[in-house]
């Protein structure tokens, strides 16, 4: 895949999926909140952290060298 179709991509999956992944990430705090209670300001901390580590795996090829120039 080429520098400028990574850009965009990677724009894409900025736009749409990390608006997604907060809503998905507070949802799943939400549910787990009703579930077992409030949760401590760490374990929000590590959910969090831990979907975001999930949610980008599958995108770091895309965004390796998206800062680079392209000459």
């Amino acid at each position: 895949m080429d520098l400028k179709t990574r850009k965009r991509l990677s724009l894409i999956i900025l736009v749409l999926g990390l608006p997604g992944y907060v809503v998905i990430a507070w949802m799943l705090l939400a549910w787990l909140g009703d579930r077992f209670g409030r949760l401590s300001w760490w374990a929000e901390l590590l959910v969090i952290v831990v979907l975001g580590v999930i949610w980008i795996l599958p995108f770091k090829r895309v965004f390796t060298g998206v800062g680079k120039d392209e000459g």
